[in-house]
């Protein structure tokens, strides 16, 4: 990849700027954290002017309605959304970032015809109904099951940590076709209308206070076999290509976020009174930034190896498990160092006195999750032996 600006993308660049320079004032403040109602608003909203300006799906290919962009394109898009503090795909995540682009892979033409366009409006919204109670890491285990009957797949399961579930369209669900075939081997995807009789969703409030997730009961879901992508006990290879997404390029705009706070936790440690000095005249704190920063711009590095892979080959490869493990704990060591140097402040959850405080409390919170999203550091790092180093698989 050639990583020096040409002048169309220097063009491009100037442009999309310009048109964040005009846009960004005429939006309204974000709406609460757990108003999902209010944020599907907002976020779809925001999506809908994407689109209106050409700029939905930026990397996705013209003949599904994307822009196109090449990867430097991509990265430019990203890195100056962010640096302005444009609005994050929110709670379509799913649909965006990798329900979509594996329909752009796996799906019918029919089926890309009615999903893909509405996706990119912000009309349809996505959640992602893989995980259950008895099969989170061994998602090949899942038991929520579907039999066929005539033109239907009758559904009856439960799902849990499904994103957004309850303001969602649409759910990316992975149901068991076939009970004496091989784990692996009798798994169907389907694409679920969230409104259909038989599903029942029970939002679950986490330790940060909101309820993104949701347990999602089925009790003889009768959803139609024409929203079945690919061929029936086919889903769990139709599966890895969802994942290839969700690990590959999902993560970018949080590393984007995250350099961009590692920056601000610079600027607060020199504003934290350590006996009679700073936190930042500490060395070590000075050192650990240090290393934090070199660490993030070689996951950069590594990001924009995986997008080139990705364009190159429709799919991101393996890279993008090293970068989700890696990523994983450099996130975690870094609000575990905010912490280090905001000391009591961080024990409430709102800002005290002069510092902003919040948002380092909040991400330290959400690096738990980070080693358990989108597939733990165990399966990542099974992963990466297997596919990268060679190693032989497990029995």
């Amino acid at each position: 990849m050639d990583l020096r600006f040409t002048a169309d993308e220097l063009a491009f660049r100037d442009e999309l700027r310009a048109w964040l320079h005009g846009v960004l004032p005429t939006l309204a403040p974000p709406p609460p954290e757990n108003d999902f109602v209010a944020r599907r608003a907002y976020d779809t909203a925001w999506q809908r002017m994407l689109f209106d300006a050409g700029y939905a799906g930026i990397n996705w290919p013209k003949e599904f309605g994307g822009r196109g962009a090449t990867p430097t394109e991509h990265l430019i898009f990203l890195e100056e959304t962010e640096r302005v503090g444009a609005p994050y795909v929110g709670v379509n995540f799913v649909g965006l970032l990798h329900g979509g682009p594996t329909l752009i892979m796996e799906a019918s033409d029919a089926q890309r015809a009615k999903h893909l366009p509405s996706i990119l409006r912000g009309d349809e919204v996505w959640c992602q109904g893989f995980s259950e109670p008895n099969a989170g890491s061994d998602l090949a285990s899942l038991s929520t099951r579907a039999i066929r009957d005539g033109d239907h797949y009758v559904v009856t399961g439960q799902k849990i940590w499904t994103s957004n579930a309850q303001i969602s369209d649409y759910c990316e669900l992975l149901v068991r076709t076939d009970a004496e075939a091989p784990k692996h081997r009798g798994i169907t995807w389907l694409a679920m209308p969230m409104d259909l009789p038989g599903i029942e969703v029970r939002p679950i409030k986490t330790i940060h206070g909101a309820s993104e997730f949701s347990e999602v009961f089925l009790d003889e879901v009768r959803i139609p076999v024409e929203n079945r992508v690919g061929d029936e006990n086919d889903g769990w290879r139709v599966a890895m290509v969802t994942f290839s997404f969700e690990r590959g390029t999902a993560f970018i705009s949080e590393q984007l976020a995250a350099m961009r706070k590692l920056k601000e936790l610079a600027h607060v440690a020199r504003s934290v009174p350590k006996g009679n000095a700073t936190a930042w005249d500490d060395g070590e704190v000075r050192r650990e930034i240090g290393r934090l920063q070199a660490e993030l711009d070689a996951l950069w590095a590594l990001t924009k190896r995986n997008v080139s892979q990705a364009t190159r080959t429709g799919v991101p490869g393996p890279g993008g498990s090293v970068f989700k493990l890696f990523y994983a704990d450099v996130h975690k060591r870094m609000t575990a160092l905010s912490h280090k140097i905001l000391g009591r402040h961080t024990l409430a959850m709102e800002d005290l006195g002069d510092l902003s405080t919040v948002d380092f409390v909040g991400d330290r919170v959400y690096s738990l999750t980070l080693s358990i999203a989108a597939g733990t550091s165990q399966i990542q790092r099974n992963i990466v032996g297997e596919r990268i180093l060679g190693l032989p698989k497990e029995r």
